[in-house]
This record gives structure tokens, sequence and C-alpha cells, in this order.
């Protein structure tokens, strides 16, 4: 089945290449047709995203005064979801139906021809970063090196755009982590064929460009269509604990 997907991504590029006559351009088409293909899943992670930041206050409400009582937080917490149709594998979900199709690009670009070229921009895109310095130094491979830079930078962007969403501790949180996370990212790059650098950059610019200007939207018409159906339809949490008896006292 993995052997398939590969065979398939790969037959595509290779005719996308035969079109348009330069592989890092093909990589670029074949990253855009997939991300466009994915859109409507990444539009329904977003709208569940949203509602699960609506709902999460009410959750640790629910979680605090159920502390005692599991069975009545599930059941609490399943009458919330009900009530705003939040399904919790609706952002996780979409995301796991991608990671197939973007392993098999990642495998596909680590198997580029190593004459292959992006124009005149990246000349060989299956050397890597680590391999055009040692070749040809720094001065030489400075575009290679700006490659990966951009690689850890648009890996940031987004995790700061989902930052500005939540609140001033957890803002902070995901700051941190996008900064962690834009390091390991430019480590990994400095090592992978250009190709991969290429499809990954490419992919990433499209990701911050949905984000910023398509999924936000999604984001608002979804939060604001729960928020409608709380309003309509307040879900009631009985705050009711239940009693523990006190236990008898043993006589000396």
């Amino acid at each position: 089945m993995w052997d398939w997907i590969v065979q398939l991504v790969a037959s595509i590029l290779a005719a996308l290449q035969g079109v348009v006559g330069d592989w890092g351009l093909a990589i670029i088409v074949l990253t855009f047709i997939i991300r466009i293909l994915l859109t409507p899943l990444m539009a329904k992670s977003s709208a569940s995203t949203a509602r699960m930041q609506l709902v999460q206050p009410k959750i640790n409400e629910i979680q605090t005064r159920y502390a005692d009582d599991p069975e009545k937080m599930a059941e609490e917490t399943r009458k919330l979801y009900s009530e705003i149709k939040f399904n919790p594998l609706g952002g996780c979900l979409p995301m796991i139906l991608q990671m197939p199709i973007f392993f098999a690009l990642f495998t596909v670009a680590r198997q580029v021809p190593a004459d292959a070229s992006f124009f005149s921009i990246l000349p060989s895109l299956g050397s890597s970063v680590s391999e055009m310095v040692a070749a040809q130094g720094i001065g030489g491979a400075a575009v290679y090196i700006l490659f990966d830079i951009l690689f850890g930078v648009l890996s940031f962007i987004p995790m700061l755009l989902n930052a500005q969403t939540q609140g001033e501790q957890n803002r902070s949180q995901s700051i941190m982590m996008g900064l962690v996370m834009a390091v390991m990212m430019m480590w990994f790059g400095w090592s992978v064929p250009a190709a991969v650098l290429l499809y990954y950059n490419t992919s990433a610019i499209w990701q911050v460009l949905q984000q910023r200007f398509i999924m936000s939207r999604v984001m608002k018409k979804a939060r604001a269509e729960a928020e409608a159906k709380m309003e309509n339809a307040p879900v009631e949490v009985d705050v009711v604990r239940r009693e523990h008896k006190k236990r008898p006292r043993k006589k000396a």
C-alpha cells in the first residue's frame, strides 16, 4: 500500500517535470496541487479547533466540579459536545489522513536525481546544505543556507499565529515551543536533500497564507456558530457534588 502511494506521487512528479521542464518547479506545483485538494480537510480541522477553544473553559469547569465522579464528568462533557456539535476527533482526523501523502512527498523528494535543479537558484536538489557547505564553503552555499533558515522561520510562523488566539499563559508556552521547533527544523534541514527543503518551504508558505486568509475566517465562523448554539441552548451543569459519608471513628 505504501509503495503504491510513493510510486503514484513519483509518477505525477515526473510527469509534471516533463511539462514544466524543471524538477524544482515540478515539486512546487505538486505541493500546491496536494495542498489545494486537502483544503476541505484543513477547514474541518480549523473549525474543530475553534469550537474546542470556545468550550475549553467550560470543560475545565466540569473537570473541577466532578473531579471525584469520573462518570458524571464524562456525561456532562458529552452533553456539552452534543450541544455545539463538536467532535473531539474532528481536529486530529484530517491531519492523520494527510500524513501518508506528506510522507510520500517527503520520500519522493529524497529520490530526486542528484543533477536535478531548481533553475539556477538551487543547482543540485539532490545535495544537502551540509554537503554544499563542505564542497563550496559558506559563500558558495549561501542560498542553501537561506533555504534552511527559511525552513525554520516558516515552521515558527503557524505556531505564532495560533498563539495569538490563546490566553496569555498558553501564548507564552506556544511561542517558546515554536522557537524550539524552528531550531529543530533547521537542524533537520541541514542534512536532507535540497529537494526536501524546497517541498517543505513551499508547503509551509501555503499553510501560512491559508491560515492567515482562509482558515482564520473558517475559525471565526465556527466559533460564532458554536456561541450562538450555546446561547440558544445553554448547557446546565449540575453543581451538586456527591456527599461523602463520614467514616465512624473507632472507639479508643
